[in-house]
């Protein structure tokens, strides 16, 4: 089951090594709080995570900007919950948003002990869609950043995932072959089909456990990662 051959391992960030879900629910009570937004926190999640989610797949395929991803996507919950927010609000709610969401650093389980068994036998990247400006911070204030010898991440190179432009980048900068790099991530597009297309070795981390894909490696949680490497 192990994987021969490995010299680089490239990681996704956010809901891979940094839980996303629970820092961005933490981030939004905290700046509802600040700017007396009555709205249930639970509720707003429940609609706001699945559009982020497909507004973030639009950005990934170049057919919104950042800007049009980071209003829209509180617009059209707030929106869904019947909530009356003027564009100030929501306009403030973004910036907020983003300055504090690297605030709160919660990762997954397991980690640091990971990471720690991986550092000693190869070199470890990160490759990200993330906003430039916070996934740095999240890096330091999480204290993973320590372990990477190379960041990528999609605003420094002007694609995204699955684009092979940002995989040819990032081996670069690491001095990496294809063949011989293998990427770990929870999106079966951006991150597994597209280190696949690139040449790479690839393992999904299958967070949600649903089914499909049998026949691409995964893991349940990142200690299975040791099965492999």
């Amino acid at each position: 089951m192990k994987i021969n051959g490995i010299k680089d391992v490239f990681f996704d960030l956010d809901h891979t090594l940094w839980d996303f879900d629970k820092n961005s629910a933490l981030t939004f009570n905290k700046i509802f709080k600040m700017h007396d937004v009555a709205v249930d926190l639970n509720d707003f999640l429940s609609f706001y995570e699945p559009i982020n989610l497909d507004y973030w797949k639009l950005y990934r395929e170049e057919k919104i900007d950042k800007a049009s991803l980071r209003y829209n996507r509180l617009n059209d919950t707030f929106n869904k919950i019947s909530f009356n927010a003027d564009s100030t609000l929501i306009n403030k709610l973004s910036e907020d948003y983003i300055t504090y969401l690297s605030s709160f650093n919660h990762l997954f389980d397991d980690v640091h002990e990971v990471l720690n068994y991986l550092k000693s036998k190869y070199q470890l990247h990160i490759i990200t869609n993330g906003f430039q400006e916070v996934q740095e911070s999240k890096l330091r204030n999480s204290n993973i950043h320590h372990f990477f010898n190379s960041v990528t991440d999609s605003e420094q190179v002007g694609v995204k995932k699955p684009n092979p432009k940002i995989f040819n980048f990032a081996l670069k900068i690491a001095e990496a072959n294809p063949e011989t790099s293998v990427m770990i991530g929870d999106n079966m597009e951006a991150d597994v089909l597209g280190a696949l297309d690139f040449g790479m070795e690839a393992i999904y981390f299958n967070l949600r456990e649903t089914n499909e894909a049998h026949s691409i490696k995964q893991i349940n949680n990142l200690n299975e990662l040791k099965l492999f490497l």
